[in-house]
């Protein structure tokens, strides 16, 4: 048998072993993702949770501006009252609906009227929190302020965070997430509603996070 026989026997007996083979390995890396992906999913879910408040903030520090993410008004009252209170030297009011004029914010909180005639603003483009952060940089570069205090509901509050910070790095960012009557009186898991809520909130913060990465890296 001639050399060139012989390679080309050998040859066509390792290619089929090969293939089972491969065909292995690419088996144990799907079995491998399809156990890690819900570990790390449920983990981070638990992570999640822990980083949802249940008490309100007792806030220590002041900033610059003041920007609240609409979306309930026990949100925008909290706001109006740190700024009246001088954390603050103005608030923005991220997500207000085009129609919403600003003598209609001060009703809710009457006692406060002055200040929010004076030292308000109103954000009527945002429409999610991506538009509450880019509001807010806009808004920020615009006043010239490098710290802001960031209000909203304590389940949004990790998105909001990562958004702000997302579009203004350099900014010291303080949190006062405001915690909704329904989570303070009762676990998140004992109400189907406030569930189906958090979990939703969980995949909107991961869907961000995993937008922003790719943004950098494409930066």
């Amino acid at each position: 048998m001639s050399a060139g026989e012989s390679d080309t026997i050998h040859s066509g007996m390792d290619a089929p072993a090969a293939r089972p083979r491969r065909r292995g390995w690419m088996l144990r890396v799907v079995l491998l993702m399809v156990l890690v992906l819900p570990l790390a999913t449920a983990l981070g879910f638990v992570w999640f949770l822990c980083t949802i408040p249940l008490e309100e903030v007792q806030l220590q520090r002041n900033a610059d501006g003041i920007v609240v993410l609409t979306g309930g008004a026990a949100r925008v009252n909290d706001a109006i009252e740190l700024l009246a209170t001088g954390h603050g030297q103005r608030l923005l009011i991220s997500g207000v609906h085009p129609t919403t004029r600003a003598d209609e914010i001060s009703k809710l909180k009457p006692d406060y009227e002055r200040v929010v005639r004076c030292c308000v603003d109103l954000d009527r483009d945002a429409r999610n929190t991506y538009g509450n952060a880019t509001g807010a940089k806009r808004w920020a570069n615009e006043r010239g302020f490098h710290s802001l205090i960031v209000v909203t509901s304590s389940y949004h509050m990790p998105r909001a965070m990562a958004e702000v910070a997302h579009q203004l790095p350099n900014a010291n960012l303080i949190p006062f997430p405001v915690v909704s009557d329904k989570l303070r009186a009762e676990p998140w898991w004992s109400s189907s509603a406030t569930m189906k809520l958090v979990l939703s909130e969980y995949i909107k913060y991961m869907v961000a996070l995993a937008r922003m990465r790719v943004e950098a890296l494409v930066a």
